[in-house]
């Protein structure tokens, strides 16, 4: 999800949260696939990510690596820019992330990817709803119990469960939190865009009540 589109897209999944036993093996499988995405000219066929929308975006994009490195992250792959033209940055990953720092409390809207270890289910859905934005939630799991717990406590206006941005277009689009109110998408976009107006007629003649006459 976050090497899509450039990792420009707002459902983007910005932090993974992987349980510590198996969190260094994942990280490692997961910097094997983001070494061997191709960046280059969106118009050519085999080009997975291309540039960023502006140097202005791409400069705040590569200002995290730094802020990483500051806070303690370490860059398992990417961290760099591509070429001398154009606003092409490297698909990456910072690992051995904690939730505190900004590369998983800011949204960087790039190819960038935050790994952070969590101990038991508890710590994972503290991590997960220790931000300020609530747009998309993504749970993979194989205790259907476990994900009902889970998707009743996240944050998140939209979660997929083990599954990626599957969208029915129908379906209510939206955020909580500082990702929004309201609801697009079906006939959730006509509340969206229209402002409801509540106005009464008495269908027939009737007293009035007055207070001191």
């Amino acid at each position: 999800m976050i090497y899509s589109l450039n990792g420009e897209r707002c459902t983007s999944s910005s932090r993974l949260l992987v349980q510590d036993t198996i969190y260094d093996e994942v990280c490692a499988r997961v910097a094997e696939v983001a070494k061997r995405i191709k960046v280059g000219h969106p118009l050519a066929p085999e080009t997975v990510v291309g540039p960023l929308i502006h140097p202005e975006h791409e400069a705040k994009v590569l200002s995290y690596f730094d802020k990483a490195r500051e806070e303690g992250a370490t860059i398992a792959v990417g961290g760099e820019k591509i070429g001398e033209k154009g606003c092409y940055v490297a698909p990456t990953l910072f690992t051995q992330a904690t939730n505190d720092m900004a590369i998983a409390q800011e949204e960087i809207f790039g190819p960038v990817l935050t790994a952070i270890p969590f101990k038991d289910e508890d710590e994972a859905l503290a991590l997960a709803n220790n931000v300020q934005y609530g747009l998309a939630a993504y749970l993979w799991t194989n205790d259907l119990n476990r994900a009902m717990r889970m998707t009743d406590e996240l944050e998140a206006g939209m979660m997929w469960v083990n599954s990626e941005n599957i969208r029915h277009l129908p379906a209510p689009f939206g955020g909580v939190k500082a990702s929004g109110i309201g609801r697009d998408g079906g006939d959730w976009s006509f509340d969206f865009y229209m402002e409801t107006v509540n106005v009464s007629f008495p269908r027939a003649a009737h007293k009035t009540p007055k207070l001191g006459g």
